[in-house]
Formats: structure tokens, C-alpha cells, sequence
């Protein structure tokens, strides 16, 4: 005997029409999300089946399997998504499908409509309207179902999304839910298995029930953060790394985490072996994966990990995150502030335990991922201790490649030391051969050598360590502070110095005696308001318009050059030849600061020197 009864037609509600309208054509970015969506009512559906058995509720038929079915066919162009969850009833069918229209939508489409639409990425959470997606891809839906209970019947929902739906009871023996349409011509590539196939790949992988596609199993992968920790295998988290990022090396660390408290979720996170290619590349790098019960809502979630820690790959899974329409950007909110301090907090402790425990490892996670990951000192003022004890550095009293930390250099320091010295450049070899470092490497005074661009920004933020002083090594007043020698003051000095005065008037703040310099006649310094050679390259870089701050020369008068240059300005102060050989000196000075080769007016002077020299 049928159970069918005529169709009763519903009409919508003005306000729901132009909700459903917006919906179709103005919330989601991208209309693939509505397989996502159906997904995820199946599990849901599924999942409440799974409820009702374990609370000893009758079920309709308990040998029914626990799986999503997929079916589409490219030639009609027709779709469906089946589940054997727990069903609707009628009333319900009506209620979840007809009227989702709740408190504050009428005012919502008044915002819409007066160009305040902002707020419509709350909708989701509000209105619970996921399943209408799916009027983006059909123009036409409808859904089968039948109530897990014993006694509970079956029903048929047909809408256009538009101004009606239509409820009728129907034969269908089994309890659960169908969902089925013909694709719009637009939205045609969702017939095709490999599409499909990769929709749920990408959102659905590690939804809770298998998920069948024309009768092939998809979601393969498990979700491991779901297993206890100790419960998954290094190969399983490998594996589960490389299918998640496409990566083909395995990772450098990971974190597996279960919290449960102020806020809840669980998390799978890996540190992996290599930087990307480029520096900065890690702005087209995604980062954690947000999931929400195993349904992926952002395969970048930005708001979870500071852009310091951007490298970190993973999953996190809540059931606490207030979602968007479209479940692709999550809401401003106090839950994710939580988990983003936490995750911050856990990687940044893993960090600190490699340092101390793996110098090896640590320091290869620095020297792949230190030019991102300093820059936290500048953003992340809670952390920034932390980060500032995982800062590591080369250093003039230390092999090539080898790191040390501020702690380490400040523990090292001389008991009259008065600041922490550093000296950027464009390598290590380049550095080493700058004359500003004589002083520093005769007292036997360490001396940072930073050779990463980002060094340059980073370290004079710094300010000061365990109350040291930061100070580059290049600044006029460094070495005076330091020295106590005496230089020579007296008037065939000054004079010199007159000279050098008057020869580079016009290319140097001051010429000044050297208390820095040991094997070197000449040295260019900036002043102590001025920026270092390697800061004011960069800056030239980024922008044309920069005009570099004038240098202090500084001379040893001890040199024998500079003494010969003595004898010079004694036999002659108006000696021709000085102001040659001053501005030889400076253009020299000028070339090593600068690591690139002299004008074509110093070679041809040089040569004009070479030949008074040789014809003597």
C-alpha cells in the first residue's frame, strides 16, 4: 500500500526570497563549497545516528552502513548525495529547509541592501544556511528523506530557491537523506568524478564516515590529531606531512596536541625540513590547516599562527570557532585569539627544547627559517624574550658557521665591556676584511658578524640584552668608548688632518684620529646618529630616492703611510700630491665599505701614483 500523498506547496516569505537570492549569487567565493556543505550535513546526520544507538534509542534499520554516497554522471549532468543518517521528520524537513529565516535577518538584508554588508560573514553561524549553496550549482533541488525511528516516515522536499517548496510523502525504505539535482550550465565540471574527486580531497578528507564516489572509497587519509599521540607511528606522521603539504621531504619536528579547557581543540603541526626557495617566499605558502569536526573550513588560516611563525604547516581542529557564510574566514573572536596564543606558545617552547636539548637540529631550523622567524622580536612583544633567547648569530671570536646566542656573548664579555658590538655585511669573508674590526679583534672583544639582509632591521631594534647596549661597530663613537688609548694631538697632527679636511669637504661629515684602527691607514665610519654601510645599501635599494648621510673618515696616525703623509705636509703643506693621495685613500676606504669595485678616477690616478713611485 503507498504512503504517497499530494504535494503541499509552501511559499517563502519576502524576506527569505531575497536571503535564499543572496545566498545563490553574492556569499561564497567559491561554488565548489557547497559539496563541503552537503558533506557536512551527511556527517552530521550520521553522527546524531550514532548518538541515538549509543543512548539506546530504536533505530529503523541498524545494519545500514555509516558512509556518504556520492553519484554524478557527466553525460546527464545530474548530482546526488546520500547518507543513512538519522533522517528528518516532516515538521523538521520543513523547519531545517523551509524556514531559515530567523531573528535579525529582515535587518541584516536592510544592511545588504543600504551597502553595509561587512557583517554578512557572520550569517553561517547566525542562520545555520549551509545546504543552500547548493542553489549556486542547480537551479532545481530535491531531498528524499526518512526518520531514523521505527514508525518514521518518508518525505520528499522539491525547491527552485526561489519564491516556494513543495513537502510530499513518498516510499523510501530506507531511514536517512537524499539529495539530488541537475547541475547548471555554469557549474557543469561538478559532474565530472575527477573534480569531485578533488573537492573532497581538498575540504572533506578526513571527515568522520567513508565517503564514496560512484562507488569508490575517497577519503583515505586518516586524521591523525584525533588519535592520541602515542598511538601514531613516526612513519604515520610523516606520511600524513607529505599528503598534506605535497611535500616530498619528511619534516624537521612536529607538535601533536589535545586541549581541553577555556578552549578546545586538537592540532597536528610540523616544522618541515627546508625553506622555501625564496626568501619571502612564504607569503604564497600556506600555513595551518582549519578544520572544524574534521570538515576543512580554511586551508590557510592567517588568524591562527603570527606571520613570524608562517613556516609551521598542519591541522587544527575546533569545535569552538564561530564560522563565516562561507566557513572560509573566521570571525574576529576571543576563541581564536586562545588557540593562536597557544599554538604561538607551543611551537616557540619546542624551539627552546631543541635549542637546549639538539644544537644540531636547532640550528638547522635557524639557518632554513631564521630570516622569517626573527623578525618576531618586532612583532610579538609578549613572546619576545623567548625569541630574543633563540636568536642566533656568527661572531669574529668564533669558526665560520658557528652560532652564538646573545646569552652566550654576553656571558663571554670582558668585565669592562660596555655594549654589544656588531657588524653587518654582505658575507662573512667581506666583514672580516673590514677595517672597523682592527680594535675590536686586537683586544680580543667579540663582535657579532651579521651577514642576513633582515640583521640590518632586526638587531638595532633590539635596543638592549640583559641590560647591554647594542651598538654597531661601524659608528664613529664605538671604538672611542671603549679604547683607552691615546692618539697623537699634536700640531703636525692637526695639521694633517687639516689637509684631509680639506681635500674631502665635500664627500665626509669630519676626518677625525683613529683609536679603532691597527693595520689599516684609513676608515670610513658613520656617525652616531648615522645608519651602517649595510643598512644605508638596502635602503638605496628599496628606494631611488635615498641619499646616503656624508661618513666620518677616520685615520691611523700611526700608520706608515700616514706618516710618510707627514713628511709630505712638513716639506710642503701645499704639496700637490696630497689631495691626490688623500682622495686615493678615501675612494679605497670607500670601495671595501661598499664591497664593490673603485671609479675609473681611481685607477687612473693610481696609475699616476704607481708612476711617480717607479720612476723614483
Amino acid at each position: 500500500m503507498s504512503n504517497q500523498t499530494t504535494p503541499q506547496t509552501y511559499e517563502y516569505k519576502a524576506e527569505m526570497k531575497q536571503l535564499l537570492h543572496l545566498i545563490a549569487h553574492s556569499l561564497y567565493t567559491h561554488p565548489e563549497v557547497f559539496l563541503r556543505e552537503l558533506i557536512s550535513n551527511s556527517s552530521d546526520a550520521l553522527n546524531k545516528l550514532r548518538f541515538r544507538k549509543a543512548t539506546g534509542q530504536p533505530v529503523l534499520d541498524e545494519s545500514l552502513p555509516a558512509e556518504i554516497r556520492i553519484s554524478v554522471d557527466e553525460k546527464k549532468h545530474t548530482f546526488s548525495i546520500e547518507d543513512f543518517g538519522v533522517g528528518m521528520t516532516r515538521d523538521e524537513l520543513i523547519n531545517n529547509l523551509g524556514t531559515v529565516a530567523r531573528s535579525g535577518t529582515l535587518e541584516f538584508l536592510e544592511q545588504v541592501k543600504q551597502g553595509q554588508g561587512a557583517d554578512k560573514e557572520s550569517l553561517i553561524g547566525r542562520f545555520g544556511i549551509g545546504f543552500y549553496s547548493v542553489f549556486m550549482v542547480a537551479d532545481e533541488v530535491t531531498v528524499e528523506t526518512r526518520h531514523a525511528a521505527p514508525d518514521g516516515r518518508a518525505f520528499r522536499w522539491t525547491s527552485t530557491g526561489s519564491g516556494q517548496f513543495t513537502v510530499e510523502e513518498i516510499d523510501r525504505k530506507a531511514q536517512g537523506t537524499k539529495i539530488s539535482f541537475t547541475l547548471k550550465e555554469n557549474s557543469q565540471q561538478f559532474s565530472q568524478p575527477y573534480a569531485v574527486k578533488g573537492i573532497i580531497t581538498r575540504y572533506s578528507n578526513f571527515a568522520d564516515f567513508p565517503i564514496l564516489l560512484n562507488n569508490e572509497k575517497v577519503n583515505t587519509v586518516e586524521a591523525l590529531w584525533r588519535r592520541k599521540k602515542d598511538e601514531v607511528s613516526e612513519s604515520e606522521r610523516n606520511e600524513f606531512y607529505k599528503f598534506l603539504t605535497n611535500d616530498t621531504d619528511e619534516p624537521m619536528g612536529h607538535l601533536h596536541l589535545s586541549l581541553e579547557g577555556t578552549v578546545n581543540f586538537k592540532a597536528l603541526l610540523f616544522i618541515p625540513g627546508k625553506a622555501p626557495l625564496s626568501t619571502w617566499g612564504y607569503q604564497h605558502e600556506k600555513t595551518v590547516h582549519l578544520y572544524a569536526n574534521k570538515i576543512m573550513i580554511q586551508d590557510d588560516a592567517k588568524a591562527l599562527v603570527p606571520e613570524y611563525l608562517r613556516f609551521v604547516k598542519g591541522v587544527v581542529d575546533t569545535p569552538d570557532l564561530p564560522l563565516n557564510v562561507s566557513r572560509e574566514v573566521t570571525q574576529s573572536s576571543p576563541t581564536t585569539a586562545r588557540i593562536r596564543k597557544v599554538l604561538t606558545s607551543k611551537v616557540l617552547g619546542m624551539l627552546q627544547d631543541w635549542a637546549k636539548t639538539d644544537r644540531e637540529k636547532y640550528e638547522k631550523f635557524y639557518r632554513e627559517f631564521g630570516p622569517l622567524f626573527k623578525t618576531g622580536v618586532q612583532v610579538d612583544f609578549e613572546n619576545r624574550d623567548t625569541i630574543l633567547s633563540l636568536l642566533r648569530f656568527e661572531s669574529s671570536k668564533r669558526g665560520a658557521g658557528e652560532l652564538v646566542s646573545l646569552k652566550q656573548y654576553v656571558e663571554a664579555m670582558k668585565p669592562d665591556q660596555k655594549a654589544i658590538y656588531y657588524l653587518s655585511g654582505e658575507n662573512r669573508q667581506m666583514l672580516e676584511r673590514n677595517p672597523n674590526l682592527e680594535y675590536f679583534r686586537k683586544n680580543e672583544i667579540e663582535v657579532l658578524l651579521l651577514t642576513d639582509p633582515v640583521d640590518v632591521f632586526i638587531v638595532p631594534s633590539i635596543g638592549e640584552y640583559e641590560k647591554k647596549k647594542l651598538e654597531s661597530a661601524d659608528k664613529a663613537d664605538v671604538a672611542e668608548a671603549e679604547s683607552k688609548v691615546e692618539t697623537p694631538q699634536d700640531s703636525l697632527s692637526k695639521g694633517l688632518l687639516s689637509v684631509f679636511r680639506s681635500a674631502l669637504a665635500d664627500t665626509v661629515e669630519d676626518v677625525r684620529p683613529s683609536k679603532r684602527l691597527v693595520d689599516s691607514p684609513v676608515t670610513l665610519v658613520a656617525g652616531s646618529k648615522g645608519m651602517d654601510a649595510q643598512m644605508e645599501k638596502l635602503m638605496s635599494a628599496m628606494d631611488k630616492n635615498f641619499t646616503a648621510s656624508k661618513k666620518i673618515m677616520e685615520i691611523n696616525l700611526e700608520h706608515p703611510l700616514t706618516k710618510n703623509l707627514s713628511k709630505l705636509y712638513m716639506a710642503d703643506s701645499n704639496d700637490p700630491r696630497l689631495k691626490n693621495y688623500i682622495l686615493q685613500l678615501y675612494e679605497g676606504a670607500l670601495a671595501l665599505e661598499q664591497n664593490r669595485p673603485p671609479s675609473p678616477e681611481f685607477f687612473k690616478r693610481m696609475t699616476e701614483i704607481m708612476e711617480e713611485a717607479t720612476g723614483k
